[in-house]
């Protein structure tokens, strides 16, 4: 049945000229028919840099937002339009108003985890990669930090600035424990734990390296380690036995599974759904919100 279902996706999609983008969260299957694989801001560059008008997103909302932040003239398409974020609804606008009052001499840096609507009120977007190299580019000392808590920390050891984390997380991440580890150690003693910044601060000071998506993506091509404990979503595991197949990659955590709920509410049904027309969200932001979090993108991407 899937492979059916496959069959019909890659045929569609060629006869309507469309392109499939799928975060590397995603099922295998969704994987296999996608054009793209990445993480959310090289996925939304990639879409800038093709000439095809018409994308499906396979990811979460805020990814698909950025996306048309970013190429306002193509119609993406999110197929599951329940797909969101917890942590970028974590952010209250109230509550990120009243922090810029309370710090007027700070800086406002988002997480590109975050709603189009955040990204406009905010100075400066960073991703999980380039977060500290973002913070410390800007001259003042104070940094508003949102959403992620965990991504803060990190940012914090690395920088002298002062860091006002507000007090959001990522809940895949943020289950992780030094149990975790711990056992991960135990079952897996020869492999380089690979821990994302989104995890707490105290798995991610036990890891052998932090690194966003990206860098896991790199790092074993460069590695001499042949076996990895994988510290992020388990969707990612998927992706790096296919990169990298005669290496050996594992879950930090077993029981339960490092999933998001979000990305996994996508199935390739839902794909073909979009492809026919019969299905998803063809995504829109407001003109006026699209141009300032677009200010707040092209800032980070200045640096980078």
């Amino acid at each position: 049945m899937e492979n059916k279902i496959k069959e019909e996706v890659l045929k569609l999609k060629k006869e309507k000229d469309f392109v499939i983008i799928a975060h590397n969260y995603q099922i295998g299957d969704i994987q296999d028919v996608a054009d793209f694989v990445g993480d959310s801001l090289e996925l939304s560059r990639v879409i800038k840099d093709i000439d095809k008008k018409n994308v499906i997103f396979a990811g979460v909302r805020f990814m698909a937002e950025t996306a048309k932040i970013l190429s306002p003239e193509k119609n993406i398409i999110l197929p599951v339009p329940t797909a969101g974020c917890e942590m970028a609804d974590m952010v209250e606008l109230e509550k990120v108003k009243k922090l810029k009052e309370e710090n007027k001499n700070a800086k406002t840096v988002c997480y590109v985890n975050t709603t189009a609507l955040v990204k406009s009120i905010c100075d400066i977007c960073c991703t999980s990669a380039n977060a500290v190299k973002v913070v410390n580019s800007l001259k003042e000392k104070e940094i508003i930090f949102l959403p992620d808590k965990n991504l803060a920390s990190f940012v914090r050891r690395s920088t002298d600035k002062k860091i006002i984390a507000y007090e959001g997380f990522c809940y895949v991440h943020n289950q992780f424990n030094i149990l975790d580890v711990k056992r991960a150690r135990e079952k897996y003693p020869k492999a380089t734990l690979m821990i994302h910044p989104e995890a707490p601060e105290d798995v991610q000071l036990l890891s052998d390296v932090i690194l966003s998506t990206g860098g896991m993506v790199k790092y074993p091509k460069e590695s001499k380690n042949n076996q990895f404990i994988v510290g992020t979503e388990e969707g990612m595991i998927y992706r790096l036995q296919k990169l990298y197949p005669d290496k050996k990659f594992f879950p930090l955590r077993g029981k339960p599974k490092a999933i998001c709920n979000n990305m996994k509410k996508i199935t390739l049904k839902d794909i073909l759904l979009a492809l026919r027309g019969e299905g998803g969200e063809s995504i829109f932001v407001e003109e006026s919100i699209r141009l300032k979090a677009l200010k707040s993108i092209e800032k980070m991407i200045e640096i980078l």
